[in-house]
């Protein structure tokens, strides 16, 4: 009979420092303002509301990135976060609308919520913080707004004009867990026991579906990715929001007609990878993969790399803030 290891903790002792780990993360982050997590140097891009669509796309695309806050100069205030479900949401009316889209080329940000109201989508995302409110009620913020990243506005006490200082993302804000929280190497229970993560009803296409249906997902199911696999249900690959920008790169909206696996051969050279996990690993782990990576999602796969669900940043917050 194969004897346990003395000095390995039990399930209930992981359990218990996996208590102590949560509430030590959630006393650091009232502790912090959301502006301690804001790298020494970083570059900001605001868009004007009056500003083109299609001008704004190629701005993203030529600074990779992929969300930018909003400027109403008339108001001086601060306007909404556009973000590539926004531009999903232009492809998807003109798409109902055929007969609009000689109009493209002049559809302004201004013009988002127009196009929004007539979908029933969302609209733009609005909320925001102040930089020096704490960096617990920032996630509490994104949480309960489904929001995956937040503006920091402050105040000119002068003028009383809106100041857009940057944008915190989830991913920031658990890096910086990672980094500067210790109790965080105490998150040891697994995957398996913490019923975390979506793993029912869960959406995946194949290289061959059409991109325009996995646009209708995307849309429909409220999700920036959907994971590609095989015929044996293998991860493969993922086909993510902003992966559609780059196929809308200067109108050329024809390439929409693509494969999933067709539009990949389009995607940048800079894309950070397909991450994934298994139910047996812990979020100690997972952090340090934070840490080292910049990643938004990991895909749950079991030993034959089958798919068997998915894990968000905002799955991992929400289990912090409230578990």
């Amino acid at each position: 009979m194969q004897q346990e290891n003395p000095g390995a903790p039990s399930s209930e002792e992981t359990r218990r420092d996996q208590e102590v780990a949560l509430k030590a993360i959630r006393t650091f982050l009232q502790s912090k303002n959301s502006f301690d997590v804001l790298p020494v140097s970083y570059r900001l891009i605001v868009f004007e509301t009056s500003l083109l669509v299609k001008r704004a796309l190629n701005i993203l695309l030529q600074n990779s990135i992929v969300s930018a806050p909003l400027w109403n100069s008339k108001t001086s205030k601060f306007a909404g976060l556009l973000t590539s479900t926004d531009f999903i949401n232009v492809i998807q009316y003109y798409s109902q609308n055929p007969d609009q889209f000689q109009f493209v080329d002049n559809l302004t940000l201004d013009g988002l919520r127009d196009v929004e109201k007539k979908l029933n989508v969302p609209q733009l995302e609005t909320i925001s913080i102040h930089p020096f409110k704490s960096l617990y009620e920032a996630c509490v913020k994104m949480i309960e707004s489904s929001a995956r990243r937040i503006p920091l506005i402050d105040k000119d006490e002068k003028t009383n004009r809106e100041i857009v200082v940057s944008v915190l993302t989830q991913y920031r804000i658990l890096k910086f867990v990672s980094m500067n929280c210790k109790e965080a190497h105490m998150l040891l229970q697994p995957l398996s026991e913490l019923n975390i993560g979506t793993t029912q009803n869960l959406s995946a296409v194949r290289m061959e579906t059409p991109v325009m249906d996995v646009i209708h997902m995307l849309i429909s199911h409220s999700v920036s990715s959907v994971p590609i696999v095989d015929e044996q249900n293998k991860l493969v690959n993922v086909y993510e929001a902003v992966d559609v920008l780059s196929l809308i790169k200067g109108g050329m909206y024809a390439d929409l007609s693509l494969s999933v696996g067709e539009a990949l051969m389009k995607r940048s050279d800079d894309f950070e990878g397909v991450y994934t996990c298994t139910l047996k690993d812990n979020l100690c782990v997972i952090l340090e993969t934070i840490r080292k990576s910049r990643l938004h999602r990991l895909f749950l796969v079991d030993d034959e790399g089958r798919l068997v669900g998915v894990l968000t940043l905002s799955d991992i917050l929400k289990y912090i803030l409230f578990a």
